[in-house]
């Protein structure tokens, strides 16, 4: 079994929770730039649905003949609610992942300066 020097674990853990931070670092930010598209194209559908709503509106008060529009003018907006539920939860997420990227770039300087400082971090078995 190998004997290790003083502070040689602890170093080696850090070095480890430094990869895995910097590991998982792009994977959030991946996911934040595709839940902003992702928001992007529900406020798109948000709007041309709004726009779809008012025409059907406009061309039934405009129809000589009375149209019943209403039940698709229903479902219009019935699936613009859904997309503005589903925007909110994007929202909501994409709000926890930025918060998850800030932890990880703060957790990550800060066991940078404990490194180039040289004190032993929190739990480490070389206190």
């Amino acid at each position: 079994m190998a004997v290790e020097a003083p502070g040689e674990s602890s170093s080696v853990q850090n070095l480890l929770s430094s990869g895995l931070l910097e590991l998982l670092r792009p994977a959030v930010r991946e996911v934040d730039q595709q839940v902003q598209g992702v928001r992007e194209s529900q406020l798109d559908l948000r709007e041309q649905i709004d726009n779809l709503a008012a025409e059907l509106c406009r061309i039934n008060e405009d129809q000589k003949m009375s149209l019943d529009l209403d039940p698709y003018v229903k479902k219009l907006l019935n699936a613009r609610r859904r997309v503005v539920l589903v925007n909110n939860i994007l929202q909501n997420a994409q709000e926890r992942l930025r918060r998850l990227n800030h932890n990880v770039a703060k957790e990550t300087a800060r066991r940078k300066a404990l490194l180039e400082s040289g004190i032993l971090l929190p739990g480490s078995p070389n206190k």
